[in-house]
């Protein structure tokens, strides 16, 4: 598609190389090692994550390297003191340099240090790139392209741990024009088109911001006011929950669940992942599609044997109380006789209580804002166990549950279905970005003659 819409050079050689098949008869090839100055990675700082601090020098790691740019996000940035800066001076990053993740399943991703960056400092899982002024900009784009991908790839080395080391990365393959003027016309003809592509991309997550949002609007009203708007209301006596249907009660979330089979969290110190033993839900456990035998780590059968307590029936409910707090899923059988972590919670519906309109509830905005307040500490929040008993629930009749539940399932299934339109559009999106970028710097298009559509030109279409 992307060689039907621009055309091709009127002439081609044999690279040589492995990797780049045929390339522009005036254009040569070359390894990354031949053309850079500088090559190495940080290395953790003494003292390991301890020493992070909440300002300083920034610490760049590989969860803020992605090939659209730097990702400084507040929740997930951190910082080293002055002190410590000096003691990793080598691996300072500068304005230019080219930055790629060399381990760990983000092995690959790349961008290039912006101008006037802020001071920061790099990981051992970060390697920086410095090559030459005059080819800053290219080579960052050619390490983002389908073929230097497939090159890191093939490279990664090391058994519990995929990586890239120094002399693999340098043997890394390029096509280089000789004229500057027209490596020049290649980083302005991509920059151009990827930020069109970027804005369609943008404009795709804004709309699944904002059916995310719809989604815990609709489950908050309906779970908290009922699906009847002409319904007499009272008031709760509950700040965050406001009105209620009249015929409603509200109740403590304890109340919900049978007197022998309380709300609890399971097995404090589960041990190492086993390959025959139960299977444990973690915190990290309760997201769609995660709870299956497939999933889960298992600890020994004596471990498990101290909880009995805690143990899982289907159609319980186990909500993540640590880490990333209120995440709520329901057992299917296939996991029954599972166990739960500290990290996660058992809550089992009594008789009268529908799961599914429960699960739901303990996902509004009414219930998680009762916990959120109380999370517990600072590196990684949690909730108090007797904090989730006592959260303040709404409760219709059982009839009106189910009613509920299959409102929200029609629905939520309708929302799901329009975001996953959006994630489709954005994957085709991206493919259409990488696939760009390597057919400009494989020399696949010739955009010599390429100019900027004037104003009127330049709004964006979809690719």
């Amino acid at each position: 598609m992307i060689k039907e819409r621009y055309r091709a050079y009127p002439e081609y050689k044999d690279s040589g190389g492995v990797w780049l098949g045929n390339v522009p008869v005036h254009w040569s090839t070359s390894k990354i090692g031949y053309l850079s100055c500088k090559t190495g990675s940080g290395k953790t700082p003494k003292g390991g994550s301890e020493v992070y601090s909440d300002d300083g020098v920034l610490f760049l790691r590989s969860q803020n390297i992605y090939d659209f740019g730097l990702k400084i996000d507040k929740n997930d940035v951190v910082f080293i003191s002055d002190n410590i800066d000096a003691e990793m001076s080598s691996s300072r990053v500068l304005a230019g340099d080219i930055l790629l993740n060399i381990t760990g399943a983000s092995i690959g991703r790349t961008c290039i240090v912006p101008i006037d960056f802020q001071r920061a400092n790099v990981n051992q899982h970060v390697c920086i790139i410095r090559v030459p002024l005059a080819l800053q900009e290219y080579v960052a784009l050619c390490l983002k392209s389908t073929v230097t991908k497939a090159q890191i790839d093939a490279a990664q080395n090391g058994a519990a741990r995929e990586g890239l080391n120094f002399e693999q990365l340098s043997k890394i393959e390029i096509a280089l024009p000789e004229n500057k003027a027209e490596q020049e016309q290649i980083a302005n003809f991509l920059d151009h088109e990827t930020a069109k592509i970027d804005t369609l991309i943008e404009k795709q997550q804004q709309l699944i911001a904002l059916l995310m949002e719809k989604r815990q609007a609709v489950i908050s009203h309906a779970v908290t006011k009922g699906l009847n708007p002409d319904v007499p209301m009272k008031h709760s006596g509950v700040e965050w929950l406001g009105e209620v249907p009249a015929h409603w009660s509200v109740t403590y979330l304890t109340h919900l669940v049978p007197n022998n089979r309380k709300i609890m969290y399971g097995i404090i110190l589960p041990g190492p992942n086993v390959e025959i033993g139960v299977p444990i839900v973690k915190g990290g456990d309760v997201k769609p599609g995660r709870l299956n035998l497939e999933s889960l780590c298992k600890t020994t059968f004596e471990i498990e044997s101290n909880y009995e307590r805690s143990r899982l029936l289907e159609g319980d409910l186990v909500y993540s109380i640590r880490g990333t707090i209120g995440d709520v899923e329901i057992v299917p059988g296939e996991i029954e006789g599972a166990n739960l972590t500290q990290d996660a919670a058992r809550i089992s519906p009594d008789v009268g209580v529908d799961k599914r309109w429960l699960k739901y509830t303990l996902e509004s905005i009414a219930i998680f804002s009762q916990l959120e307040i109380g999370s517990l500490g600072a590196a990684v929040k949690g909730i108090n166990i007797r904090d989730l008993k006592k959260a303040i629930v709404p409760k219709p009749p059982e009839a009106e549950m189910v009613k509920i539940a299959i409102y929200l399932d029609d629905v939520l299934g309708k929302l799901s279905l329009l975001s996953k339109k959006c994630d489709n559009q954005i994957s085709l999106l991206q493919e259409r970005r990488t696939a760009l970028i390597s057919a400009a710097v494989t020399g696949k298009i010739d955009v010599r003659n390429w100019q900027p559509p004037t104003d009127s030109q330049n709004s964006p279409e979809t690719p």
